[in-house]
């Protein structure tokens, strides 16, 4: 392993009775930086964190996190680890501020230190007004900024974040964006997985893209949308009728085959030169009498590096609840 690397999985593979959730994933996350694992929902994310976590066994392959072996040190990297998983693994009936008292205690922290690291924590957060209520008053938000502020209360040097902005809106999704920064900035290392195309592109200094437990691709956001090196016209026509007809109609202008959706009357091809296409598109279909309602030039994002690569898209939508108490942090 890298001097400089935090997190090492090794040709990790995992099955589920007849299902291979990982199939030789291998990866590596530098020493204060984010990896994002990006992927949808039963890419094998989740799995993979599972197992960097000593939560579970992989059936073969080798995996190191701060220097640890995660097999043979597991009580040792449990010492040295935050984690956060999809759904607020902290107590409903206790307060917020008892929450992050009692996880300090099982860190074996004195009754004081473990107070005082909660109240920190309460204020660095933003929950100091809702510190002594209990946690089932919370809104979903506040549940989740407990939950990350739980999993650093032993200021680990690496966290990891199994979608931790799944379920929020936009406005809080953005509030827990600039805590993970500040986390990063003061030299937590990161791993963080999301099916938001969005997140990993503000966040993650290295992307991982998984897919049905493989990896895909990896590199920086820019990297990964440079290898493209295509621009992209998205159309919406006037009448969605018509949604196919302008596909074929543009098919010539393009190496790949158009993205469509007929039901919002959607159609994205990826051209060499966008400015020299868009008067080729607009002649073509004027030329058919399919009217368009919108046209946009763009350079490559990251959907449509995951389209290209496996022929289909993130679905960007909520993850489904899992059984409560998954992804607790606490190795007490």
């Amino acid at each position: 392993m890298s001097i400089n690397h935090a997190i090492v999985a090794e040709e990790v593979v995992k099955h589920f009775g007849d299902v291979k959730a990982l199939d030789g994933v291998s990866l590596a996350a530098e020493q204060g930086k984010v990896l994002s694992l990006l992927g949808p929902n039963g890419a094998g994310k989740t799995t993979l964190v599972r197992i960097l976590t000593t939560l579970l066994k992989p059936d073969s392959g080798g995996v190191r996190v701060g220097g640890l072996d995660v097999l043979r040190q597991k009580q040792h990297v449990r010492e040295i680890i935050g984690l956060a998983g999809q759904n607020a693994a902290v107590d409903e009936i206790l307060t917020g501020r008892e929450n992050l008292v009692m996880v300090g205690r099982l860190y074996h922290m004195p009754r004081r230190d473990a107070k005082n690291r909660a109240q920190e924590l309460l204020e660095q957060f933003s929950l100091t007004d809702a510190a002594d209520r209990p946690v089932k008053t919370y809104s979903g938000g506040m549940r989740r900024r407990l939950d990350l502020a739980a999993s650093i209360v032993a200021r680990p040097n690496i966290l990891f974040l199994d979608e931790p902005t799944t379920g929020l809106d936009p406005r809080t999704r953005i509030v827990m964006w600039d805590t993970i920064r500040t986390l990063v900035s003061d030299g937590t290392t990161l791993l963080l997985t999301t099916q938001y195309l969005e997140e990993a592109d503000e966040l993650a200094d290295k992307i991982v893209v998984i897919d049905h437990g493989h990896v895909i691709a990896e590199g920086t956001a820019d990297a990964l949308k440079a290898n493209m090196a295509a621009d992209f016209i998205d159309i919406t026509v006037a009448n969605p009728q018509q949604t196919a007809k302008a596909s074929q109609l543009l098919q010539s202008l393009s190496d790949e085959s158009p993205h469509t959706d007929e039901q919002r009357g959607h159609v994205s091809i990826a051209v060499e030169s966008g400015a020299q296409s868009i008067a080729e598109v607009v002649r073509l279909l004027d030329a058919q009498s399919v009217s368009i309602a919108e046209l946009n030039l763009r350079r490559p994002s990251l959907n449509d590096v995951f389209l290209s690569i496996t022929g289909h898209e993130i679905v960007e939508e909520e993850a489904k609840p899992k059984r409560r108490g998954f992804g607790r942090r606490r190795s007490a």
